[in-house]
């Protein structure tokens, strides 16, 4: 699968990290660890700033995390007008922290700071793949 098939806008079709995708694909939301330092990324990198190595390896993000912040988005920039309003967070999954959408089904005021949440695939439409924190 390219890179042109993942989110609602894709500004690039390759990336060093496309396999991101077909884990997706999978049902499974993965990230990355430099093997030299250790450090761990999300969105997945293969190439480490921290050492400037080149070694990673792709690890699942499979145990809940915590929600440390959201913001609710009510004027969407192009390509996501039409989706606004929208919530968006980070949180917290054992040290990586992933930046994405809340699911549309939580209601606002079921949103808190510290919250346990899972990072799971989305199918979007017009066949396209991404990601979203659903409560647990």
């Amino acid at each position: 699968m390219g890179f042109e098939n993942f989110g609602v806008v894709s500004f690039t079709t390759e990336t060093k990290a496309s396999d991101f995708l077909d884990y997706l694909e999978k049902g499974k939301v993965m990230a990355t660890r430099c093997r030299r330092c250790g450090t761990n990324y999300f969105p997945p990198r293969m190439d480490c700033p921290k050492c400037v190595g080149s070694d990673v390896e792709w690890f699942e993000i499979k145990e809940n995390g915590r929600l440390v912040t959201y913001t609710v988005v009510n004027y969407g920039p192009t390509g996501f007008e039409e989706d606004a309003p929208y919530t968006l967070g980070i949180a917290d999954f054992d040290g990586v922290r992933v930046f994405g959408r809340l699911s549309k089904g939580l209601k606002e005021s079921d949103i808190k700071p510290g919250m346990g949440v899972k990072v799971l695939p989305v199918k979007l439409p017009g066949g396209r793949i991404g990601y979203e924190f659903q409560k647990v």
